[in-house]
């Protein structure tokens, strides 16, 4: 690969070019439909007989160990991501990967950076940059579990931590190093001996690629390709395509290999979507009433999503108050809390996590069984994700959403988005209210230990921090002119 056909770097920046106005799903061909094609080839995996549906991981050429690796995990048979896309990464091609969430796309691309690692276990090899911390922990866990038998050196830069241990870490030069954008930029900045630490790196990978992409990480990547060699393979996956990715699909033919599996912002059959319309004011006293009868629907697990820090912490208070076993997830929390909140749900000590959408993203965890969206998200998107904690591989799953008056409009565009139309969550409206003078009063003590906290300064001082990075990045105008629009 030439230095001019790296997929992403400096002197081909996909932000320098305009976006598509609205996505427009491509032609899409399969290998065996034009196997001479010079061009990018788009592979869907929804045909029955694929001809690469009978591979196993011995087939794509990987090393020994990693197929006695990968027989200690249970990985029995490859999955279409990475049937298709190893093969095409251990030729030291570029790729792009579009496929659904809980389709293996890690394992993916990191299968082959420890096949190619084993042959020379050499400094930094693989730099990955995701979008949130708790996915960054979950990569490393991954990364560890597949090359488990390597001894590998795999760290985590994420912001909440302290930057000189991180700083000493990277200085160690090891294997691979899974990172935040805005971490990564500041410790490169801030000191000189972190660039070369990149410059022997073989592999970029940019993980859900989607949001790694938009336009408010621009400085953030540009930091990160100063550092980077040229002659590198730049590995990007995602679960859904956007506008940004498609442009820089448009102008990366010929340059790189793009596997899709992607059918539009759609939800697995085996998720039963259903909705609840609920008066404002007592929004709280309906989400106590789905709570109580988990139980009797066969629930284990749920996650609620919430679209503020603010309404997490309140709501995690108040369920607390209501003697219900609860974590809270969002960003106003340290690192360290976080972590904790998210290691007691998936080990099942507490059966319901509150969660603004740092939990959205391909965060795994199984025994998720419903997911109650109690505020609604404005981005049909931002829907899909969150629905598709639940209801993972192949398993049923819940996903209920609590409907005010305001909200219908954003609930129509979701419907109008996944071509599904949700179901009626039905109960009776007396026996709801039998709670409501408990709920308020647990409200009352709520709202007093957020304040006794501090969580009005907080937000606000988070909000002016917002304001004032869009401001140095010229984003702010932008914005404003796009809502006036």
């Amino acid at each position: 690969m030439t230095e001019q056909e790296s997929l992403v770097d400096e002197n081909f920046p996909l932000f320098s070019r305009k976006p598509a106005k609205a996505f427009t799903k491509p032609v899409t061909t399969t290998v065996a439909d034009d196997p001479t094609s010079d061009h990018t080839q788009f592979v869907k995996d929804t045909s029955s007989n694929d001809d690469t549906s009978h591979l196993t991981f011995t087939d794509l050429k990987l090393s020994d160990w990693a197929l006695q690796t990968c027989k200690e995990l249970g990985m029995k048979k490859p999955t279409p991501v990475q049937q298709h896309c190893i093969p095409r990464i251990l030729s030291g091609e570029d790729v792009l990967g579009i496929a659904q969430t809980g389709s293996g796309k890690t394992a993916a691309f990191a299968l082959p950076i420890l096949h190619r690692l084993a042959e020379d276990p050499y400094g930094v090899f693989c730099l990955v940059v995701t979008p949130t911390r708790e996915l960054a922990y979950q990569l490393a866990e991954q990364f560890k579990a597949l090359g488990s038998c390597l001894h590998l050196r795999c760290e985590v830069i994420v912001g909440g931590m302290d930057m000189i241990t991180q700083t000493q870490k990277l200085v160690q030069r090891p294997h691979v190093v899974i990172c935040t954008p805005g971490r990564i930029k500041v410790l490169i900045e801030q000191n000189p001996d972190i660039p070369a630490v990149f410059s022997n790196t073989k592999f970029l990978v940019l993980d859900e690629a989607d949001r790694v992409l938009d336009v408010g990480f621009e400085e953030e990547l540009a930091a990160v390709f100063k550092c980077l060699p040229k002659k590198r393979q730049t590995l990007l996956f995602s679960a859904t395509m956007t506008s940004n990715l498609q442009s820089l699909l448009e102008v990366s033919a010929n340059k790189a290999y793009f596997y899709e599996a992607y059918e539009g912002f759609q939800t697995v059959d085996t998720l039963k979507q259903q909705y609840l319309h609920v008066p404002k004011a007592v929004k709280d006293v309906y989400l106590l009433h789905v709570l109580s009868r988990m139980e009797d629907m066969g629930i284990r697990s749920a996650i609620i999503f919430v679209s503020r820090c603010m309404t997490c912490n309140r709501l995690g208070y108040l369920l607390e108050e209501l003697e219900q076993q609860v974590a809270a997830l969002h960003s106003y929390k340290s690192q360290s809390s976080r972590l904790s909140a998210l290691h007691r749900f998936k080990s099942g000590k507490v059966p319901v996590l509150v969660a603004t959408d740092v939990a959205s993203r391909g965060l795994d965890i199984p025994t998720v069984d419903l997911v109650i969206n109690y505020d609604i998200p404005r981005d049909p998107r931002d829907y899909v994700h969150r629905v598709g904690r639940t209801a993972r591989a192949g398993r049923g799953g819940l996903a209920i959403s609590l409907v005010t008056p305001s909200d219908v409009s954003l609930v129509q565009a979701i419907e109008k988005e996944t071509d599904k139309q949700m179901e009626e969550f039905k109960c009776k409206e007396n026996e709801v209210l039998e709670e409501i003078t408990k709920v308020f009063k647990a409200t009352r003590v709520a709202k007093t230990r957020l304040n006794d906290d501090g969580y009005d300064e907080m937000e606000k001082t988070r909000k002016e921090q917002k304001r004032k990075s869009l401001a140095e990045k010229g984003l702010l105008k932008k914005n404003k002119k796009r809502k006036q629009g």
